[in-house]
């Protein structure tokens, strides 16, 4: 089921057929480096994307999405919204994911911009936020390029690592 679709991309709702992809882009350490769970296994990626597939339960109109890259029909990514409590706040994070084959073509950038604008327009939301490792100089940038800025540093649930909390309003 399509949620969205860009010049070059479309991001369509998970499907089981896509878990030996999805393993790949989690399995590879270049392309999760920056991921504060660093890879993850084969059953590990079947976990998640059961969850993908179930849907947040308080939240369904979010998730991860497959990404298409339509010039050649393939997988190469997941991106969505991903709803976390961070100090006692419910925030929106617009995640992005992309095989490393695929990165320095604008690619995220188009993700994102477009995973912003429905999350605004269509889901009516007022802000969103992007969680980046401090040493990810690429997601930074893509952050950056659709509009957000510096907020604070934060500290990953899931990690030990400090990350920079980017945020966009969208009024702004």
């Amino acid at each position: 089921m399509k949620i969205l679709e860009t010049e070059r991309l479309m991001l369509r709702r998970l499907e089981p057929s896509d878990l030996d992809r999805l393993f790949e882009l989690y399995s590879d350490q270049e392309t999760r480096q920056y991921f504060p769970e660093g890879t993850l296994s084969y059953e590990e990626t079947k976990e998640e994307l059961e969850w993908f597939l179930n849907g947040h339960p308080e939240h369904p109109e979010l998730g991860l999405w497959a990404t298409i890259h339509k010039p050649t029909n393939q997988f190469i990514g997941r991106c969505g919204l991903l709803p976390w409590t961070i100090d006692g706040r419910i925030e929106v994070e617009v995640a992005y994911l992309l095989d490393k084959a695929y990165w320095r073509q604008g690619l995220a950038t188009e993700a994102a911009r477009a995973i912003a604008q429905y999350a605004f327009d269509q889901l009516q939301l007022s802000r969103l936020i992007c969680l980046i490792d401090r040493r990810n100089q690429g997601s930074i940038k893509v952050a950056q390029n659709i509009g957000m800025t510096f907020e604070k540093k934060a500290w990953m649930k899931l990690g030990r690592t400090c990350c920079t909390q980017f945020k966009q309003v969208s009024n702004e």
